[in-house]
């Protein structure tokens, strides 16, 4: 029976996030509950809570973790500006000509505004916000507005360099590390965060290549779903009909040349992840300084902002910890890489498997508490069957997204139908993204049956 308490403490945790309460407290206050009772029955030794303040203290030391603050409030910073709506402006006028031109923009804004902020909900809001009125106004189908919508707004998890991918990066580390050293590999070469950037570069420009491909052929073939008629009075009935290639180069340059700097000076070996995040905060905040869109209420709000997300995802840090030690301390762990190893068919089985938890704990868990909860638990088991860590990390981060979008739990789906108008049905967000689902899954089966298109980019930059 003492051998089922770590499930039974896993089960738990998920019951009280459904009913409703904090994440962070739920992980450490449920976990300190089950470690009282485990010391009153004498399964579970007191000493291992010792070990919090020596963990926790080892965890906020490592420089990876710094670039989370600094991302955030890059992504922030180009969120409460105007660069995002003059950049869809810009670049609504320039597809107009195109088949679906106006959704066409949207995903182009979306990817450049998901490779700048990294925030999933940030991107959903913020698209809905701007584009969503427009695109219904321009006689758009709300379900392929609102599809398109959700499903550019999730690119922010897969496109570097995304918040999800630096904690990622920083637990399949340790997994990694933990899982040569139980091998007898004491040289293996270290996992790091630009690894897993370069890594899903190749991914996520298939998945924006699939998402335009697929609005070309509505626009081509269902015109009446997407109206090619484009006007810069939908977007600001202040502005001229035309566009100049200056102004277009204008609106797209600033958030180009922040990506192309943060990426390039990680893939380069310039700059680490935490110093080109350094880098990144800055260009934000000089591009809106050169922009004059940074008065003092805004930057105030920026930093409010940053300060308020940077706390949430370290006080998860705290309970997630508490969690897992805890998980270890009732031979959770050990538990875990015993049911990978007896299972039939090795790592596909069992890659299977966690997939599909993920996939599902997708519905009821951020992307934060899954990272810092479920993959130091089954990381280590999956790698040490000599898993490919840059192509799990890819993978999850990919299912992560699916998972995000998918109906009827997908988080996505709940920050669009917060901004949405009243006359746009929950119903059409649902049948909506159902097309942008079923090519995420098609991507994911292709990274499957070829992991080269994650792994050829990391192996070639670092020879």
């Amino acid at each position: 029976m003492a051998e089922w308490i770590p499930f039974l403490l896993f089960a738990c945790i998920c019951a009280a996030l459904l009913l409703g309460y904090p994440v962070a407290f739920t992980l450490a206050g449920v976990s300190l509950w089950f470690a009282g009772f485990g010391v009153l029955s004498g399964h579970f030794d007191l000493n291992s809570l010792g070990f919090i303040p020596e963990r926790l203290f080892g965890i906020y030391s490592k420089e990876t973790l710094i670039a989370v603050p600094l991302f955030v409030f890059m992504g922030v910073m180009l969120e409460r500006t105007k660069l995002a709506e003059e950049l869809l402006e810009s670049m609504a006028v320039a597809c107009k000509k195109l088949p679906a031109g106006l959704g066409l923009s949207v995903v182009l804004v979306g990817m450049l505004l998901a490779a700048s902020t990294g925030i999933v909900g940030a991107t959903v809001v913020t698209m809905g916000l701007m584009s969503l009125p427009v695109m219904l106004k321009q006689g758009y189908s709300p379900r392929l507005a609102t599809g398109t919508i959700c499903a550019t707004g999730t690119l922010g998890q897969i496109i570097p360099p995304s918040i999800a991918l630096v904690l990622l990066g920083d637990i399949l580390s340790n997994a990694h590390q933990q899982a040569q050293l139980k091998l007898g590999i004491f040289n293996a070469a270290p996992l790091s965060v630009g690894d897993l950037f370069m890594g899903a570069i190749l991914p996520g420009l298939m998945l924006v290549g699939m998402y335009i491909i697929y609005l070309l052929a509505v626009g081509k073939f269902r015109p009446e779903l997407a109206p090619s008629k484009a006007s810069l009075n939908t977007l600001d009935d202040k502005c001229t009909h035309t566009i100049t290639p200056y102004r277009l180069w204008v609106s797209i340059a600033p958030p180009l040349v922040l990506i192309v700097t943060v990426l390039g000076s990680i893939m380069t070996g310039v700059a680490t992840p935490t110093e080109a995040a350094g880098i990144g905060a800055f260009a934000a905040t000089f591009l809106a300084l050169i922009k004059k869109q940074l008065p003092y209420k805004t930057l105030t709000d920026v930093v409010r902002s940053t300060t308020k997300i940077t706390s949430m995802v370290f006080t998860i840090l705290i309970g997630a910890s508490i969690f897992s030690l805890v998980f270890i301390g009732f031979g959770g762990k050990e538990l875990i890489e015993q049911f990978f190893a007896e299972l039939p068919g090795g790592a596909l089985t069992a890659m299977l498997i966690v997939m599909a938890v993920i996939f599902l704990l997708g519905f009821i868990l951020d992307f934060i508490e899954i990272t810092f909860v479920v993959i130091p638990l089954v990381g280590p088991g999956l790698l040490m069957m000599g898993i490919d860590p840059i192509w799990l990390g890819i993978m999850i981060a990919l299912n992560l997204q699916t998972s995000f979008l998918t109906p009827p739990f997908g988080f996505a789906l709940f920050y669009l139908r917060g901004v949405a108008p009243k006359t746009v049905h929950t119903s059409d967000i649902y049948r909506g993204v159902i097309p942008f689902v079923a090519m995420q899954l098609i991507l994911l089966c292709a990274l499957a049956l070829q992991p080269k298109l994650v792994t050829w980019l990391p192996q070639l930059v670092n020879g």
